[in-house]
């Protein structure tokens, strides 16, 4: 071998023990990750607001309409707000401390997460003033995205649209369910009163899906370009599981036994919760809690072939980046990354305590493996990439400067309390060739594509947006990798 081939050769070994070596600061990302929820909150914010850029908007929500719709959070990088990506945001920030509480409380972050979840529920109850009435969106999206606004100063419609016994949307009522079940279990014993009223709006609402079936685009169809619903199943199948969870009533059970299972699904997010129930219910069955059944071993098989798949283990596999990162689609693949790596986390933690491993069709699959997947897709997410680029805003050095997001690439209210126009935000601060003026810590993007590669635009709106159902799955886990 030549001078030179053994210098190469030598250079590549340093390189690979560098990249071997990094360590991150999962800590110091799970803090940032609870931060971008103060980012994208709506109404009026409170004393302990963190995110000092951010001012109140959209105080007069529901006005129009008789109804106090204030609160809640934007979406992603518009002024809208999605019911159903909203609730389901909620679910996944409330099983991350039904799941993660002692890890959220080492870091000192257990009360803010159990604020994200309280500023989401507190609007989610205003949103059900009636048995069988829920709001599902304010905001239109096509306005919205016609402008560039601060939400601060917006002036497109703030439109309600609801779902009724009339008009029925059975995944959205059934998304709100689990969410207030499940933030129920987190406010059982610090504040029972309110984790009962949770309870009883959870009930109704489950209720109401279950008895007026249908899709909730249907009846709102202005969210069919936004956030369609491909069914909702496995949205009544999830607040069964999360409300039998918060009463041990036998009649969420039954319900569950009866359920379509979803079989082996290809992916965990906001629009199919099916691998999400079934990792619930196989953490049951593994720890004792419900008896052998051929009615719930499909959900334990589904969870485990969900599993194996994501660990390259099963029959059809999920797809990954050439650097590693797991692949589901084009347009904001890393909020699938999220949901999926926080299901391995959970199933970790359930083999761990049950001493138990899942025999897949390419082998064995043990606690360690599965975190050992999640901490590389994290590790992936937070700046182990070709690009050596955290895709989570405000961590590290090298992060996303121009995301596609509204009140994070105009200058703050706080700064410049001219109103800045519909119009004007795009001219002025749209099209800029300049970095965002406020940074909005914690936002996971979009990310890269499959080739790992990311473009760093403000109108690169498939990778370079973040979302709260991006963020949500990711709490949770970076709470366990940070004990």
């Amino acid at each position: 071998m030549s001078k030179l081939c053994l210098f190469l050769a030598f250079v590549l070994s340093f390189v690979a023990q560098i990249q071997n070596s990094v360590s991150y600061d999962y800590g110091a990302a799970l803090t940032k990750s609870l931060l971008f929820f103060e980012a994208q909150r709506s109404g009026k914010l409170p004393s302990n607001q963190r995110v000092k850029w951010r001012g109140d908007s959209a105080l007069n929500d529901g006005k129009a309409d008789r109804l106090n719709l204030v609160g809640g959070y934007y979406d992603a990088g518009d002024n809208v707000k999605f019911g159903l990506p909203m609730a389901y945001t909620v679910t996944m920030l409330a099983w991350s401390v039904v799941e993660f509480r002692p890890h959220l409380r080492a870091r000192h972050e257990l009360s803010h997460a159990m604020q994200a979840i309280k500023w989401g529920t507190d609007y989610l109850m205003e949103t059900h003033p009636k048995r069988d009435v829920l709001y599902g969106e304010v905001g239109d999206g096509g306005s919205d995205h016609s402008c560039w606004m601060r939400p601060e100063d917006m002036t497109t419609p703030r439109t309600v649209y609801k779902i009724d016994d009339q008009h029925p949307g059975s995944d959205l009522a059934g998304e709100t369910a689990a969410a207030l079940a499940a933030a129920a279990i987190v406010f059982r014993h610090s504040n029972s009163s309110y984790s009962s009223k949770l309870i009883k709006h959870a009930k109704q609402l489950f209720e109401f899906a279950k008895n007026h079936t249908g899709a909730y685009q249907n009846s709102i169809p202005i969210a069919l370009k936004f956030y369609t619903s491909s069914g909702y199943e496995d949205e009544l199948l999830w607040a069964a599981t999360w409300l039998r969870q918060a009463t041990k009533d036998n009649k969420y059970l039954k319900f569950i036994k009866s359920a379509n299972s979803g079989g082996t699904r290809s992916m965990f997010s906001w629009d199919d919760k099916y691998a999400g129930a079934q990792v619930l219910i196989a953490k049951e069955i593994l720890g004792g809690k419900l008896g052998k059944n051929e009615d719930l071993e499909k959900y334990k098989k589904g969870a485990e072939e969900f599993v194996c798949k994501c660990m390259l283990k099963g029959n059809i596999n999920v797809q990954r980046s050439n650097a590693g990162l797991m692949w589901f689609i084009p347009w904001n693949n890393l909020q699938y990354v999220t949901s999926a790596t926080f299901l391995m986390t959970t199933y970790a933690q359930v083999l761990a305590k049950t001493n138990t491993t899942i025999q897949c069709p390419g082998g064995n699959v043990a606690s360690n493996d599965l975190l050992g997947l999640a901490r590389y897709q994290v590790d992936y997410i937070l700046g182990s990439n070709p690009n050596n680029m955290s895709y989570m805003v405000g961590y590290g050095s090298n992060y996303p400067r121009r995301v596609h997001h509204r009140g994070a690439s105009i200058v703050s209210i706080k700064q410049d309390p001219r109103a800045i126009g519909c119009k004007e935000g795009f001219s002025e601060w749209f099209v800029k060739d300049a970095d965002n003026p406020n940074v909005i810590e914690g936002a996971i993007v979009g990310g890269p594509d499959q080739s790992d590669k990311y473009s760093d635009s403000r109108d690169n709106y498939p990778q370079a947006e973040p979302s709260t159902s991006t963020n949500a799955p990711i709490v949770g886990v970076l709470a366990r990798l940070a004990s």
